[in-house]
């Protein structure tokens, strides 16, 4: 892979630092190798994955994502009305 971007680095860097303490529920890789994505027990999802730019050169992806907070456990749905 080429030289990070010092800015890249540090948006990884504080990505991954949120993670601190958390438990690791389940870890699944793609078959070509190119992502990883680890489920943690609080419902963060860290996603790691290798692309490319648009001038064609590797890049780094990581991602943490969360799952939307429960709405005292109301569940999202759409209200279809039939008039």
């Amino acid at each position: 892979m080429s030289q990070p971007e010092l800015q890249d680095l540090r948006r990884i860097a504080l990505a991954v630092a949120r993670l601190r303490g958390e438990a690791v529920r389940e870890v699944t890789v793609r078959s070509d190798l190119r992502q990883i994505r680890v489920e943690l027990q609080s419902g963060v999802i860290l996603v790691v994955s290798a692309e490319r730019d648009t001038q064609g050169r590797p890049r780094l992806e990581v991602d943490v994502v969360e799952q939307p907070q429960d709405q005292g456990g109301a569940r999202q749905q759409i209200e279809v009305r039939f008039d």
